[in-house]
């Protein structure tokens, strides 16, 4: 059973940071690419950034690029993303989802295209 499971989520101020992670079991990890969803109380889901099987290429929204950075751990079935310099309009529940590219590199940034989701964790940014 695939599973994944985010962690990391939470309270912080403006201005703040923190740190989310997404293991992963069940499944060849290094075989998906993976990304990291968020969505706003009243809004559609929206892409955030997502990383290659390998990590090699990275990819971020518009509105995140240059404060949140996506790494991955292929040895430990993680993804994490960093997000610094937060705001209110980053409040949201962030998921991490799972991509299979069993060709190789790539990745999507619709998210009818992810196979694997997690439940998600809540990021709220407090003004």
């Amino acid at each position: 059973q695939v599973q994944l499971a985010e962690s990391g989520g939470g309270l912080v101020q403006s201005g703040g940071s923190l740190r989310l992670s997404c293991a992963a079991s069940g499944l060849d990890f290094s075989l998906y690419a993976m990304g990291w969803f968020r969505q706003a109380p009243g809004k559609e889901r929206e892409f955030v950034a997502g990383i290659t099987r390998n990590g090699g290429n990275t990819f971020y929204s518009d509105s995140v690029k240059g404060r949140f950075t996506i790494s991955r751990d292929n040895a430990r079935n993680t993804v994490y993303l960093a997000m610094n310099g937060l705001n209110a309009e980053d409040t949201a529940v962030y998921s991490c989802a799972a991509e299979f590219r069993p060709m190789g590199p790539g990745l999507a940034q619709r998210d009818y295209e992810y196979r694997y989701w997690g439940q998600g964790t809540r990021v709220s940014v407090s003004s």
